[in-house]
């Protein structure tokens, strides 16, 4: 690999592979680490990765033969999700108090969420910038296609929870963010209507999300309250 597209490439052809459920790939060293669900030949694995492009892998030192066998029990539906549906009831409980003062406004509180939801999920994704764009580069139609968008993607949505912070031009604000999400949810739906097990990039890559319907009803909602935006403003 030379080129942390290359990384992105190689960790989406390895999470296609049957049984592997988990991939951690690394440029320096050129290295990956996978959890499966059973062993799987490294014939298999290197005959998979051919297909996408001239990659070749081999066993570490250790070996893929040094593991221990352990049953888990998956976590919870709640348990799983519990880091986005905690900042989701936080935003919405806080902008809901916002409006206590005074008569509520549609308007204003669906504004106030939307900063609030842009500024929490950019911070996340700041925090590991190089981790965000991999993950992101697995699903998003864009960033497949040119890498750097995962790096342009966390500003752009600081600068529109800024813009619905300041109120700052609110028919580009919201005709931004509806195309936008849009082409989000355009990759999430492909990677969930595809039965891809990948990490959701939502939080960046300090939480381990799995893509699921969650994800769909997150951009959903987002694209719902900026079209009802745009609309008001008719």
């Amino acid at each position: 690999m030379t080129c942390n597209g290359c990384v992105a490439t190689v960790k989406d052809q390895l999470l296609k592979i049957p049984f592997i459920t988990a991939a951690m790939v690394q440029l320096t060293p050129p290295q990956a680490s996978l959890r499966m669900q059973k062993h799987i030949p490294i014939k298999e694995i290197q005959q998979a990765l051919l297909e996408a492009g001239s990659y070749k892998i081999t066993e570490a030192d250790t070996g893929m033969y040094n593991y221990k066998i352990k049953r888990l029990e998956a976590p919870s539906w709640f348990t799983t999700y519990r880091p986005v549906l905690t900042i989701a009831a936080y935003l919405l409980g806080i902008t809901l108090l916002i409006e206590i003062p005074d008569a509520f406004h549609t308007d204003r509180w669906m504004a106030n969420f939307m900063a609030g939801f842009f500024l929490v999920f950019s911070f996340f994704k700041l925090l590991n910038l190089d981790g965000f764009a991999e993950s992101y580069a697995t699903y998003d139609v864009i960033a497949k296609k040119l890498y750097m968008w995962g790096y342009m993607y966390a500003f752009i949505e600081l600068g529109l929870g800024i813009s619905y912070l300041l109120r700052w031009n609110p028919l580009i604000t919201n005709t931004i963010t509806f195309i936008i999400m849009n082409i989000s949810l355009a990759g999430v739906l492909q990677s969930v209507l595809g039965k891809k097990k990948i990490q959701c990039a939502c939080l960046g890559a300090v939480f381990n999300l799995p893509m699921s319907t969650v994800t769909i009803i997150e951009d959903a909602i987002m694209i719902g309250m900026s079209f009802v935006m745009l609309f008001m403003m008719l």
